[in-house]
């Protein structure tokens, strides 16, 4: 078989392959499914297949803007700082701040307070990255680190309680925790990240840069600006995961996010994305979200425990990694 060939049946096997994964995961649900009261596949029930979406909202949120850094041959370890501190700083906002306004400016300031710190933090990774050429594990482990510091002395490393009454803060929780409106937003961003990988100029030199950096250099593409701006959309997505997650969890927690940068880049990598860079699209990353999410909900409704699910989750990552690097081998003429 020549090289070309098997690179296409390759790329084919890498598309679909995350498709069969979420069919087979569906099916050992239901299998695996406990049966309700009137003897109901609890499983299958509306409530239950809602709320997984609900539950991988953040995750899938942020992962769609790792998909772009990962595809433009980088990787950021900070999401999951990020989240918390931005929740912790919704937090500080919402609660410690009193602009003498109603809820609905100080709730408007906030968000976009969140969201612009959010995007200057994954500027701050993109421009260290592409001009001091430091590594993105090395640089977004560092970032990693400090914002996970900086967010504990923000808050004394204490959680800040929302209040349940009619402040500004009860507000907000109310309105960024429903469940239609986290899956809304998760949906708009996937549509939004599919358009700007598949059908526009910038999409087109992310998987230049992240194929083969040093043929995209000499071809003049700005790989700078294109792969700082994959940072700056990761840093505000963690940041629009953490005013969610804030608003769901009715606080702002400076300890929150731990290790949610592993579950993203596994959703990243499920979905078919090559970690090498290059290749990757949206909706296997939308796919790759929903596997871990349905995974997840047969394991904890069939009372499994939560390091059991670790594990498998491990050897998933693994196994999709394996296969990645099997397709991208050379095949034998």
């Amino acid at each position: 078989m020549s090289a070309p060939v098997g690179r296409n049946l390759g790329s084919a096997r890498q598309a679909v392959r995350p498709f069969i994964g979420l069919i087979l995961v569906l099916i050992l649900g239901v299998i695996l499914s406990p049966r309700g009261a009137h003897g109901g596949i609890v499983f299958i029930s509306a409530g239950n297949l809602t709320d997984i979406l609900l539950q991988q909202g953040e995750i899938g949120i942020m992962a769609l803007a790792m998909t772009l850094v990962v595809i433009a041959g980088g990787i950021d370890l900070s999401v999951g700082s990020v989240l918390a501190f931005s929740a912790s700083l919704a937090g500080i906002m919402l609660v410690r701040w009193t602009p003498g306004c109603g809820p609905g400016p100080q709730i408007a300031a906030t968000v976009a307070a969140v969201l612009v710190l959010g995007a200057a933090i994954g500027a701050v990774n993109g421009a260290i990255i592409t001009r001091l050429r430091l590594q993105p594990f090395v640089m977004t482990l560092a970032a990693m680190i400090g914002v996970r510091g900086l967010t504990k002395w923000m808050t004394g490393n204490t959680n800040i309680d929302f209040g349940f009454d009619a402040a500004a803060s009860a507000t907000f929780s109310d309105l960024f925790s429903r469940k239609p409106l986290i899956v809304a937003i998760w949906a708009v961003h996937a549509v939004a990240a599919h358009q700007v990988l598949a059908r526009t100029v910038y999409g087109r030199h992310l998987r230049a840069v992240g194929e083969n950096e040093r043929a995209a250099a000499f071809t003049g593409l700005p790989i700078r600006r294109a792969r700082t701006a994959t940072y700056v959309i990761c840093g505000a997505a963690a940041a629009l995961a953490g005013l969610v997650h804030a608003a769901r969890s009715h606080q702002g927690n400076p300890n929150d996010g731990v290790a949610y940068e592993l579950d993203v880049i596994a959703a990243v990598v499920i979905g078919g994305t090559a970690l090498s860079g290059g290749q990757g699209t949206i909706l296997g990353t939308v796919t790759g979200t929903l596997i871990l999410g349905v995974l997840t909900n047969v394991l904890r409704l069939r009372m499994v425990d939560s390091n059991v699910e670790l594990m498998v989750k491990a050897v998933i990552i693994i196994v999709a990694v394996w296969l990645q690097r099997r397709d991208r081998s050379p095949s034998p003429t």
